[in-house]
């Protein structure tokens, strides 16, 4: 339904990526091209702040040939989004010492360019950075921003005493109705964004109105980076965009009575991440010319309540779909929501990915002696579930497949998986 034309936004994605290059080729027996591919978190995978994780050079000297170009096909799976594709590409290939494309950079907001129903839109952008760089990036042709909206309605943002207008504004004549809100990340003044994206779902996008019903359902929302907590420099965590969408969804609550609904939540760890990842790993694998379908995935993370819930999930939803065109019936955990609601892209593509296997390193968020218990009754009393409101925890997925030491073990254990050398 909704993603009926995300092929057609891959192909465009792809198209861009420059020239071909000669077919890199696998260095063992018989030069036999690759039947799997790397999905690789970079936070305390591949570097730690500015710096490289030392084990991600080893890395990469691994899958690249003697002219650094790759042997597998590679896409970088972040929950990073403030910030543009081709600035995250150049920050990589200055930490890795390889040419890392765009195309090969999936961000938090990228499947965002499947989202082709919405890209004709009015639709209010949040967050900070280039926020709306990146949506007319991603095929968004109409957008307006948090303070383009405070501009035209100054008397809606009233926290900030200092920012309040001395004297009574003129009518605001000739704005567009909104359509619909995009999350992007994080934003500067939460007290701000808070109160304007809920003014505009309260008003059916025209928040200078008066309040009279509340429509329900509400307008469309779009949320990226669902990350409750991040690790930087500093000793504890820090606040993400899943504490943000934490304070919006109560506030809606509180407020309407109601649950405030998304039209899809993206980034890790939601399947159709992992299903647009799946697409560029082949298409990357076609461009490099080697014709053998890509059957496994392996996904390198540092945190198990992203990374490897998400990898998990995407591996049970690969087994749910091979069950299923066997005429096996689906069990109902095995895909999410948004699996069943914006995964027409499988139907347009081989249904060759068998396996998504989980690869956890110690070199960033996990810690050896983090508690994740096995039973799951323990997990209401021992563990605080972090994932957002729309995910439930189940326990098995956070048990990574395998948990090594740093990325250059991970290539390791793949490449021995795979009698790769």
């Amino acid at each position: 339904m909704a993603l009926r034309g995300c092929l057609r936004a891959g192909r465009r994605l792809l198209g861009d990526a420059g020239p071909r290059g000669p077919p890199a080729r696998g260095c063992c027996a018989g030069h036999r091209p690759p039947a799997f591919g790397f999905l690789f978190d970079v936070d305390g995978v591949l570097v730690r702040g500015s710096q490289a994780v030392p084990a991600a050079r080893q890395a990469f000297r691994r899958l690249a040939d003697s002219g650094g170009r790759l042997r597998v096909p590679v896409v970088f799976l972040t929950n990073a989004g403030n910030c543009l594709r081709s600035a995250k590409a150049q920050e990589l290939t200055r930490a890795l010492g390889l040419q890392v494309c765009p195309e090969q950079v999936i961000l938090s907001h990228s499947p965002l360019r499947l989202f082709s129903q919405f890209h004709q839109k009015c639709m209010l952008v949040a967050g900070q950075g280039p926020v709306e760089e990146n949506a007319q990036n991603l095929g968004f042709k109409h957008v307006v921003t948090i303070e383009a909206l405070r501009k035209a309605y100054p008397l809606l943002d009233m926290v900030d005493q200092s920012r309040r207008p001395k004297e009574l504004p003129p009518p605001t004549t000739g704005f567009p109705t909104i359509e619909g809100v995009i999350l992007f990340g994080e934003p500067v003044r939460w007290e701000t964004s808070l109160q304007l994206i809920i003014d505009v779902l309260l008003s059916n996008g025209n928040p200078g109105a008066e309040l009279r019903d509340i429509p329900y359902p509400h307008l469309p929302v779009l949320a990226c980076n669902m990350d409750l907590l991040w690790m930087a420099e500093a000793k504890m965590p820090r606040f993400g965009h899943g504490t943000f969408l934490l304070c919006l969804e109560n506030i809606y609550k509180k407020v309407t009575g109601r649950e405030l609904k998304y039209e899809a939540l993206i980034g890790k760890p939601s399947t159709v991440t992992y299903r647009y990842a799946e697409y560029l790993i082949k298409q990357q694998a076609e461009k490099l010319g080697w014709k053998s379908p890509i059957r496994r995935l392996y996904a390198v993370g540092d945190n198990p309540m992203s990374d490897v819930y998400g990898a998990n999930l995407y591996n049970n939803y690969l087994k749910s779909t091979c069950q299923n065109q066997a005429g096996v019936k689906k069990s109902p955990q095995a895909a999410s929501h948004q699996s069943e609601d914006h995964l027409e892209l499988r139907k347009d593509c081989n249904n060759s990915v068998e396996s998504c296997e989980s690869i956890l390193v110690c070199t960033g968020v996990y810690r050896h002696s983090a508690d994740v218990p096995s039973k799951t009754e323990e997990c209401t009393t021992e563990t605080v579930f972090h994932g957002h409101r729309d995910f439930c925890f189940d326990p098995s997925l956070v048990e990574a497949s395998y948990i090594v030491q740093d990325v250059n073990d991970a290539v390791q254990l793949a490449f021995e998986k795979e009698n790769w050398s």
